[in-house]
């Protein structure tokens, strides 16, 4: 019997926050597993928890077309996968006391001092993880990196909604029995593991809001430059400020339009994107700045800040601008 992948989810198509409801066809407490590698975590969570709805992030496409494979081929309900980052799952498809349980298998330790930044278990992390989590929720998790181990015990202590499950830091025996693609690779290589056991104690968590979208930013003005000479003299400086970072990657021009390639680094998401500068058919001088589909937009603050920049530059270009509607945040 054939059976037909589902289509392939992602942190950025995916509505913010995500209705888990209506993609399972059942309401059930959620289960995030953040990292399942080749699927045993998934196969463990979906049998032990049936009565639960599990969803599973990873970063790797390979591992993810295997998984949409085998959810249909061995009618796994109650599982789904998702393609993203952790920080943007986490900020931006679930709302507060949402998930009964988050599972996080041997994050990428990034050794390197100047890449500390991107290690997943840190402050912001570990906040959205007790804010996520309903009260008695359990967070587990895996690494085979003392380091890594020593730093996520120093946070643990430092996050009072979160509780030590514990006897000990850690355990050196996974609690549950299914090994990741990491940890199999990591015992062949003669590392011990560390497992961590969290439980959302029931004081307050810290304040950690749903990150949804802003309107779709546009902006239309006349003018009696032409499209050619905005192209050329338009100044779209980069930013970095306050953990966002803006790029203006190149510049393009087509038929009736100029396209504007960015790149927007935010805290929990990054997006390659375009906006296009195209000529109105219907009034004579009059452009309008808007979004391009390309690299599927989501209109968060950095891409409202992106529009602004190239706006602010066409609009200086002439004393003679006129605005004729402004939508951007």
């Amino acid at each position: 019997m054939t059976t037909t992948p589902l289509p392939i989810m992602t942190t950025t198509n995916l509505d913010w926050p995500t209705d888990w409801d209506a993609i399972f066809g059942a309401k059930r407490p959620l289960i995030l597993d953040i990292g399942f590698g080749y699927g045993h975590s998934l196969a463990y969570l979906q049998a032990a928890h049936p009565d639960h709805n599990i969803i599973g992030l990873e970063v790797d496409n390979t591992s993810l077309r295997k998984a949409e494979k085998r959810i249909p081929r061995e009618r796994w309900a109650n599982v789904r996968v998702v393609g993203g980052f952790a920080e943007t799952a986490l900020q931006h498809l679930f709302p507060p006391e949402r998930l009964q349980q988050i599972h996080v298998n041997f994050p990428d330790p990034w050794f390197k001092a100047r890449h500390a930044g991107r290690r997943l278990i840190k402050r912001a992390t570990l906040d959205a993880i007790a804010s996520r989590l309903v009260v008695g929720g359990l967070l587990y998790l895996a690494t085979d990196i003392i380091e890594y181990a020593e730093m996520s015990r120093d946070l643990l202590r430092q996050t009072p909604a979160l509780v030590n499950a514990l006897p000990s830091d850690w355990a050196e025996e996974r609690p549950q029995p299914f090994a990741t693609k990491y940890e199999a690779r990591a015992r062949k290589e003669g590392r011990p593991c560390h497992y961590f056991v969290y439980r959302r104690a029931d004081v307050s968590a810290p304040i950690v809001p749903t990150i949804t979208e802003l309107p779709m930013p546009h902006i239309v003005f006349k003018t009696p430059l032409d499209l050619d000479a905005m192209m050329q003299a338009v100044a779209t400086p980069n930013y970095h400020d306050d953990g966002l970072t803006i790029k203006f990657l190149d510049r393009y021009r087509g038929a009736r339009a100029v396209l504007f390639e960015v790149f927007i680094h935010e805290p929990t998401l990054d997006q390659r994107i375009a906006f296009v500068l195209v000529e109105k058919e219907d009034e004579s001088g009059a452009f309008t700045l808007k979004l391009s589909a390309l690299g599927h937009p989501r209109p968060t603050a950095g891409v409202q800040n992106a529009a602004r920049i190239i706006a602010d530059g066409l609009l200086a270009l002439s004393p003679d601008v006129s605005v004729i509607h402004d939508k951007i945040g």
